[in-house]
């Protein structure tokens, strides 16, 4: 092998090795960063709980997942279970692709309610939604904007819809008034659950009704338990 052959494969083992030391350092930081986050997270979870709950046990699901298991004292909820999904900055491909798709970090919990709901529903959170009235977009003239209101769309399976689907409406009007992307309610375990940005927690003032709210929105379903 010539002189100037040996130095080109030398840098290139040298570049190699940079990158994989680089990776590995980029893996332990940010590992390391996603547990101070999970620990954050508990904390806030429990100070959300107001004494009303405490957290028994946790565990990650690999870098980005964190599992935790919570014992309500009033028995409000059995086998509470609260899964905390972070950014996968560990990961810098997959970290890269959650930040161009815009992913949150939320948490979502999950319980069983003391008594099978009768119906399977998924309830997303209310979207708002406007347009300009055909204006130039170089207009920027907020006042030229027209927002509505959409009112409740409920998509079925059910061959035979009810007239009054009291539970599944409450359910519905109980998401628009908190800030919850999703809940959903089946007869089988967990039978309610409900997802929300991991950082509604980190503010005291909104964290202060989490468990009411959850409360509100699992009571939509008790006048249809089996």
């Amino acid at each position: 092998m010539s002189i100037r052959g040996s130095v080109v494969l030398r840098l290139l083992l040298i570049d190699v090795a940079g990158s994989v030391l680089l990776l590995l350092l980029w893996y332990l930081v940010f590992s390391s960063y996603n547990r101070k986050r999970g620990a954050a997270a508990l904390r806030w979870v429990e100070t959300a709980c107001a004494g009303k709950a405490r957290v028994l046990e946790s565990r990650w699901m690999g870098n980005a997942h964190l599992q935790a298991r919570l014992h309500f004292l009033s028995r409000a909820f059995d086998n509470a279970l609260v899964t905390v999904k972070f950014r996968p900055r560990a990961l810098p491909l997959q970290w890269l692709v959650s930040c161009l798709h815009r992913q949150k970090e939320t948490l979502t919990f999950e319980a069983d309610l003391g008594g099978s709901p009768s119906f399977r529903l998924e309830v997303l959170r209310h979207r708002w939604s406007a347009h300009n009235r055909g204006l130039s977009t170089g207009r920027r003239d907020g006042g030229e904007w027209q927002v509505y209101e959409p009112g409740p769309i409920i998509l079925t399976t059910r061959t035979h819809w009810k007239q009054d689907p009291t539970a599944e409406l409450n359910a519905l009007m109980s998401v628009r008034r908190q800030d919850i992307l999703q809940v959903r309610f089946r007869p089988e375990s967990p039978q309610f659950s409900a997802t929300l940005n991991l950082e509604t927690l980190a503010d005291p003032n909104t964290a202060a009704g989490f468990v009411s709210a959850l409360r509100e929105i699992a009571a939509g379903a008790s006048t249809h338990r089996q």
